[in-house]
């Protein structure tokens, strides 16, 4: 029981980290970035490649600040000129961003699965009652809360934190009072590319990397930031505590139902509570 529920929150607190930067963005630019997914398999493999020259922990440093600038880059030249098409446009461009992402990272790495070493010192197990467990994921634990924390202090009482949320509720007002959007817009999209460029590098030790990672766990994000509420960041991070510990708890007891639990508990939150976790659409 004590090693599910440990399951459940590794798998949970990876699942935070990527949501974060989802629900970042959807929360300020009002995007649906489907190539989210695209993104934290990308991280994945730019911290294999770092990672294999280097360690683990320079890899978990360089890899948030490329896809970051990627993100600003973005924001600057393909969302801001954007923003007042259809909606259709901006979905087009982060579905094709998808592909293209895809393409370059078999046309480098291949299109067979990859595994990564977990750092040393965090390669061992430790301890429990029932039986050991892996650091590494306590470690994920542990960086997941850290990240989550430090993202909500940041947002609450720093002055471009302050920033974001005023441009969140109404970007018009904001701008009338001297908040320069632009410039809050791309720190939030690369702050997001930025957590989902950490959420590949964690995923690293934890899961197997092949082309097809982003895909499979894009799903499972959407599910969180719509349980969670949209546009919520607090409410996103509640949501994949929440799913990673149904989905792993669920394959322990209930195998035959672990593959559907996502989409029950998706189902079930939007029949008793249509607005998600957070009920109102408030960044945290």
């Amino acid at each position: 029981m004590i090693t599910a529920l440990l399951n459940g929150l590794a798998f949970g607190m990876l699942m935070l980290v990527l949501s974060s930067g989802l629900a970042l963005i959807f929360g300020l630019r009002n995007v649906v970035n489907f190539a989210h997914g695209a993104l934290y398999m990308v991280g994945a493999y730019i911290g294999f490649a770092i990672g294999s020259v280097t360690n683990f922990w320079v890899a978990l440093v360089v890899t948030p600040i490329i896809l970051g600038a990627v993100g600003v880059l973005l924001d600057r030249f393909g969302l801001r000129y954007l923003a007042k098409r259809e909606v259709l446009d901006l979905v087009l461009l982060t579905f094709g961003l998808t592909f293209v992402l895809t393409g370059l990272v078999q046309s480098v790495w291949g299109t067979q699965p990859k595994s990564i070493n977990a750092p040393p010192g965090l390669d061992g197990s430790i301890p429990l009652p029932e039986a050991s467990y892996p650091t590494y994921r306590i470690f994920l634990i542990v960086t997941g809360v850290l990240l989550g924390v430090a993202l909500i202090l940041w947002l609450r009482f720093s002055k471009t934190g302050l920033y974001v949320r005023a441009s969140t509720m109404d970007r018009t007002v904001a701008t009338v009072v001297g908040v320069d959007v632009d410039r809050v817009s791309a720190t939030v999209v690369g702050l997001g590319f930025a957590f989902a460029g950490a959420a590949g590098v964690l995923a690293g030790p934890y899961l197997s990397l092949s082309p097809n990672m982003g895909v499979e766990i894009l799903v499972l994000t959407f599910i969180v930031v719509v349980v969670g509420g949209l546009g919520s960041l607090g409410g996103a991070m509640v949501a994949a505590v929440v799913l990673g510990l149904i989905v792993n708890l669920s394959a322990v007891f209930v195998p035959w139902f672990a593959a559907y639990a996502p989409y029950a508990l998706m189902l079930v939150v939007l029949l008793f509570r249509p607005r998600g976790f957070a009920g109102t659409r408030t960044l945290v």
